[in-house]
């Protein structure tokens, strides 16, 4: 049985991987105004970043619609026997929903749709590992049953650096953003059943850093092999060095460099860094 894998676009893996994977990426969208972009796709990431700054209003962010999933497992349908369709969290988002109702309308081909209860590249760690095992020969149920080994180590936390935007979003109260503002806070989020939900609020960017360091040592220091990701909201230079900082110390590790994209940037907000991992 051949099997496809497909994720959506805030997986923010890198155009160079998916094609070396064979990874389909179906795009969200990002809304200014009248305007409607798909995420790599219409606009990247720097571009985004761009736009914010120049604009009085919010982007605002929008699902596939069901016909563009009908229309990929279609095409797939051509070529593969089956689907696996890996996507950001239900809690967050209707994607993961979008792809189960497409998969019932597609003849020809079985598609298993994989709520990832997560999302960027630590989604994106699903995707990868289900292509390995597709490579491999793999059959969906083998993937699948991998995929929800995965969920119980991975982790990941998010601090964010401009409080406005989840104000902004519905995330936060005015009143809990002005306070915040003030007194420096960069809270720490992760996902939990599903949601963003924060995890610690502390003073400043570089005791959040800090913090993330920590709990990431908390695993990583085991000896284990696994995969991280250090992502960031246009503040790639910092990352870099994050990254060479955790790779210098934990050789057993696989670090990879990503982003918050359109997407999930209109929530979280420019200068938010995030770190994401798994056990191998």
């Amino acid at each position: 049985m051949k099997t496809a894998i497909v994720t959506d676009s805030t997986a923010y893996i890198s155009a160079e991987l998916r094609e070396k994977h064979d990874i389909h990426m179906i795009p969200l969208n990002v809304i200014f105004g009248n305007e409607s972009y798909q995420e790599e796709v219409d606009i990247k990431v720097e571009q985004f970043y761009e736009e914010v700054k120049n604009s009085r209003e919010l982007p605002s962010t929008s699902q596939p619609a069901i016909g563009e999933f009908v229309s990929l497992f279609e095409k797939l349908a051509k070529d593969y026997d089956a689907v696996v369709s890996i996507h950001l969290s239900s809690g967050i988002s209707g994607t993961f929903q979008g792809a189960v109702a497409a998969g019932d309308m597609v003849d020809g081909i079985e598609v298993y749709a994989f709520d990832s209860e997560i999302s960027c590249m630590i989604q994106g760690f699903y995707a990868l590992e289900a292509a390995e095992l597709a490579a491999e020969g793999k059959s969906p149920e083998q993937i699948m049953e991998r995929l929800n080994v995965m969920k119980e180590s991975d982790r990941a936390y998010f601090m964010v650096d401009d409080l406005s935007h989840l104000q902004r979003g519905g995330r936060l109260s005015s009143a809990q953003a002005i306070v915040g503002s003030l007194l420096q806070v960069k809270p720490l989020l992760h996902f939990v059943d599903t949601k963003i939900v924060p995890f610690e609020k502390i003073r400043t960017r570089k005791k959040a850093v800090k913090r993330i360091h920590d709990l990431f040592d908390e695993d990583a220091s085991l000896g284990v092999p696994m995969r991280a990701c250090v992502i960031h909201a246009n503040r790639e230079a910092e990352a870099e060095e994050m990254k060479r900082e955790l790779e210098q110390k934990y050789p057993h590790v696989e670090f990879f460099l990503s982003y918050f994209g359109p997407v999930i940037g209109t929530h979280l907000g420019e200068g938010a860094l995030g770190l994401g991992w798994y056990k191998r």
